[in-house]
């Protein structure tokens, strides 16, 4: 039963920390103001009530008293000037009641029998049809009845304009609540979009460090730490790079002397090895600089003239590569990115199905498309996102001929998010494989 409670309140409880604070400010003060004026209106009414009976004791007493001392043929005359707002006396013995047994018909008939003294035998009804009035009868010292008609008055009216005072306390209250919210909140949307937006590549603008002390505080630390980022992967390339020119020159001095030996077996597996490490060298110091970004401009391109370069390029070598369709249209990017990564696609394409062909697609919320479709073996479906991985090749044998270093992709995707696009593999129907980059 509880769990069930616990889950439908959970349903109840708002997602967002927005509204979770505006409930609880709003609940806790709108309940703290309900308090203090509910205590403000019992302590009013307990006064009220309190003088409002004993004026009605002190006011019965001495009418009582004069009435009794009066002839009989005189009281008649006296009983409009001894009457009140909350009583009226009447001459006789009234309507017929019933006994009224309410605590507010027994503190208003002890009233009455203080007022009286207990002089006089004192009876106090209820009146139907009236649950508000009350009639005290009792007999003079001379046997005259005499009937005391008690009509309370409310205590503490309200007045009409309070309502709409309330209305208007509640609808400031709600304001002032939901301000006080978008006070606190707003700093955190400010740093979740720059989180969101962070790109040490870029040089964006800063998060404002203003506002009070602990955000602009945040805001320091979150500038600071992007700062931090953008530093280690620079360094991260200076190293590579500095790895590599290191790596060039015994690599180099290794082939000459390769060269240089007589040919035989050794020597010709000698120049390979050397040629792939020389190879992986490259890929990886390319792969670190398609992290850290680079500085090519964004220009405007004719699509045709650009991909068809890509493909006469490839054809000049005896590779069967073509372009499905016609291609038009411009689009503003990093041209050689953007070749780079068709590059990758297509020499995957061309090493594993002997063929590649191209397609470009302009889509009707201006995204332009350019896909590398291939009849090869294509990848299992539980593999595709992690072929974006650097280092990660289908084929375990560590082979460059038939593996490479498994950079191509990862390349390719850094260099897609530095221009702004997004790269995206999936089988094709039928077999083959799809490699997409969408320029948005």
């Amino acid at each position: 039963m509880s769990a069930s409670v616990s889950r439908y309140l959970g349903k109840l409880w708002p997602s967002t920390l927005r509204a979770r604070l505006f409930l609880i400010l709003f609940a806790g003060l709108a309940i703290a103001y309900g308090l203090s004026f509910s205590i403000l209106f019992i302590e009013r009414y307990m006064s009220a009530k309190a003088v409002m009976l004993g004026t009605l004791e002190n006011d019965l007493a001495t009418s009582i008293a004069i009435l009794n001392r009066l002839p009989a043929n005189e009281r008649a005359d006296w009983l409009d000037r001894l009457s009140r707002g909350n009583y009226r006396l009447v001459l006789g013995p009234g309507i017929a009641g019933v006994p009224d047994v309410s605590g507010r018909g027994a503190e208003i008939a002890g009233k009455i029998e203080e007022a009286v003294g207990h002089r006089f035998p004192l009876r106090v009804e209820s009146i139907p049809g009236d649950g508000r009035r009350l009639q005290g009868h009792l007999t003079l010292s001379d046997g005259s009845p005499l009937t005391i008609d008690v009509t309370p008055t409310g205590v503490m009216p309200i007045a009409e304009w309070l309502p709409y005072v309330f209305a208007i306390q509640m609808a400031l209250l709600v304001v002032c609540t939901w301000l006080a919210v978008r006070q606190a909140i707003r700093p955190l949307g400010d740093l979740a979009a720059a989180a969101d937006a962070l790109d040490p590549n870029r040089k964006g603008p800063p998060l404002r460090e203003t506002g009070p002390s602990e955000v602009a505080h945040a805001a320091r630390a979150f500038n600071a730490m992007r700062d931090r980022i953008a530093h280690y992967l620079e360094e991260r390339v200076q190293i590579l790079a500095a790895i590599a020119h290191d790596l060039q020159t015994p690599i180099t001095r290794m082939r000459l002397r390769a060269d240089m030996a007589d040919g035989s077996p050794e020597r010709d597996k000698l120049v390979h090895d050397l040629g792939e490490i020389e190879r992986l060298v490259q890929d990886g110091i390319a792969y670190a600089r398609s992290a850290h970004g680079n500085g090519e401009k964004i220009s405007r391109i004719d699509l045709a003239s650009f991909i068809d370069s890509i493909a006469y390029d490839y054809q000049d070598t005896g590779k069967a590569v073509t372009v499905l369709g016609v291609v038009q249209g411009t689009a503003s990017t990093k041209p050689h990115a953007l070749r780079r990564i068709l590059s990758n696609f297509i020499d995957n394409a061309v090493k594993f199905a002997g063929a590649a062909e191209i397609s470009v697609e302009r889509r009707s919320e201006g995204d332009i498309v350019i896909t590398v479709l291939d009849r090869g073996p294509g990848i299992p479906e539980d593999m595709l996102e992690a072929a974006m991985q650097p280092f990660f090749r289908l084929e375990q044998s560590r082979n460059r001929e038939t593996g490479g270093s498994g950079l191509g992709l990862a390349i390719a995707q850094q260099l897609a998010a530095a221009i702004g696009g997004l790269v995206r593999l999936y089988n094709r129907a039928g077999g083959g494989l799809a490699a997409e980059i969408t320029i948005r």
